[in-house]
């Protein structure tokens, strides 16, 4: 800012004190340090915008090189998987072909099977290895002493309470 020395502070105010007069410089004195932490304030708050406005920029600009880089790549994976897409299907056109001749030779046993019979299938057997794995059956939990039906808290109680005296007495 301004390069003030002491010398020159002193002659700036000796010259205010003969214009201004004693009685009205403490005033001047304090209007003008409450303009000038205002001026500063005013600057630290522009410097800190503009600062501010730079970085916003720069975090623009790393977002578009972001969204760009992110649309490339988005690009290539349709490309790869519709030209892998574009590969099963050969191979899957072709091993049809295959099968048809294999089918009308009369190799293939499983040319009357649907798809929607397989899907059928699939759903059947996911249901019975369910119920397989989950239950476990009654003559196992007979074998090994399993419960073979809930039982309450009081009848569990009761099942294993010692045997005594009907007559006992308590104190």
């Amino acid at each position: 800012m301004i390069d003030l020395g002491l010398t020159k502070i002193a002659v700036i105010g000796v010259v205010a004190l003969i214009v201004i007069g004693p009685e009205k410089l403490p005033k001047v004195a304090r209007m003008a340090g409450t303009l000038y932490g205002r001026a500063q304030r005013y600057l630290n708050d522009v410097k800190s915008e503009v600062t501010r406005e730079i970085e916003m920029e720069e975090l623009r600009n790393l977002q578009k090189e972001v969204q760009e880089a992110a649309q490339s790549v988005k690009s290539e994976v349709e490309n790869s998987i519709s030209q892998n897409m574009a590969d099963v299907e050969n191979s899957w056109s072709d091993s049809s072909s295959t099968s048809e001749t294999a089918a009308s030779s009369g190799y293939s046993a499983y040319s009357h099977v649907t798809t929607d019979d397989l899907a059928r299938k699939a759903r059947e057997f996911r249901r019975k290895k369910l119920v397989r794995n989950s239950a476990i059956p009654n003559w196992y939990k007979q074998r090994n002493g399993g419960k073979m039906h809930v039982t309450s808290g009081a009848a569990r109680v009761a099942r294993f309470r010692p045997r005594g005296p009907t007559n006992s007495s308590f104190y």
